[in-house]
């Protein structure tokens, strides 16, 4: 339903106010949580490490969209998480449920009766359950495994009705069970990018490898290479560089175009040697992309030869538009 919209200035003023209640009192909530968090926690995690499968977390309604969330971020973190709808579950899902798996149970009274069916369920095949809800006492908790119980903290909800500092706290715990385990699981940017290879998530976890131009389109010369070959190479490739290599193929320095302005005047009849920058900065291929950038930003640079720390022989090169086309900066 429309309702009329009051734009003045003390209108405005209520609405910020409004605004950061809610959020200092989510966030206070939140803090609360951090300082009493206890043994339950550990032992949830614990718990939760140690089965074969996969983490089944289900909630109704607010609690089920907090569940969707959960799931979704244990299974990007290197945790197996499934979300299953409790009603679903009473109509044929809970089969998507095995005895390797441990269930998650979302329910801010602890007394939601959608859940009933797949308390019951774990109870009866003894699957693993954690129940997450604000009430101790509740059928959640005792029937549970294991329960956190969330600290009590009123709803911001001006009626203490809508789910919003409960739902705010759930989420939070679910984020702070993810890390945990994803700490002990020693998980890595590489693992997260397997996991995440489009969008700007992706690029932000793509390696150096990932965006490189491989050997092919290398720019190189010889360091007794006259200029006008190294010339030639550098307008060919496009990366407006050439890099001088050794007899053994090792990168010992690197044309750029400040090289070119500062020999300008006798240019023609020096070598490559004569001309490079010795020592160029490289980057390996295993080195985030998103890294890479920050070197050529901080030196202000354009181009990256990728080489292996052993031998310094090139194995591609990256340039600042590599980085910017994939997503980054």
């Amino acid at each position: 339903m429309g309702v009329a919209v009051d734009r003045s200035a003390d209108a405005e003023t209520a609405f910020i106010a409004s605004g950061r209640r809610v959020l200092q009192l989510e966030a206070s909530a939140v803090a609360l949580m951090a300082e009493t968090l206890d043994g339950s926690f550990a032992r949830a995690v614990t718990m939760m490490l140690s089965i074969d499968g996969r983490i089944i977390v289900s909630g109704m309604g607010k609690s089920g969209h907090i569940a969707r969330k959960m799931a979704a971020t244990f299974a990007s973190t290197g945790t197996p998480a499934l979300f299953v709808h409790p009603a679903e579950a009473s109509h044929g899902d809970m089969g998507m449920i095995t005895r390797h798996d441990l269930v998650l149970l979302l329910s801010n009274s602890g007394e939601t009766p959608e859940l009933a069916d797949l308390i019951a369920y774990t109870r009866r095949i003894g699957i693993p359950m954690i129940g997450i809800a604000s009430n101790a006492g509740s059928t959640l908790i005792r029937k549970a495994d294991h329960g956190i119980v969330l600290p009590a903290a009123a709803e911001a909800c001006p009626n203490g009705l809508a789910p919003t500092t409960s739902t705010t706290l759930t989420l939070a715990l679910g984020d702070a069970l993810a890390v945990a385990m994803m700490e002990q699981r020693s998980f890595t940017p590489e693992n997260f990018r397997e996991f995440h290879p489009g969008g700007k998530l992706g690029a932000l976890v793509s390696s150096v490898a990932d965006l490189m131009h491989g050997r092919d389109e290398l720019p190189l010369v010889g360091p007794d290479a006259p200029m006008s070959e190294a010339l030639l190479e550098i307008s060919s490739r496009g990366f407006g560089v050439a890099g001088v290599v050794d007899g053994g193929g090792a990168l010992i320095g690197v044309i750029t175009d400040g090289d070119l302005r500062r020999n300008m005047a006798d240019l023609m009849t020096r070598s490559a040697a004569q001309v490079m920058t010795p020592g160029p900065k490289t980057v390996r291929p295993d080195l985030l992309a998103s890294e890479a950038l920050a070197r050529m930003n901080r030196d202000k640079i354009t181009t990256l030869f990728v080489v292996d720390a052993g031998d310094r022989v090139p194995q591609g090169i990256l340039h600042i538009h590599d980085c910017l086309r994939a997503g980054l900066g």
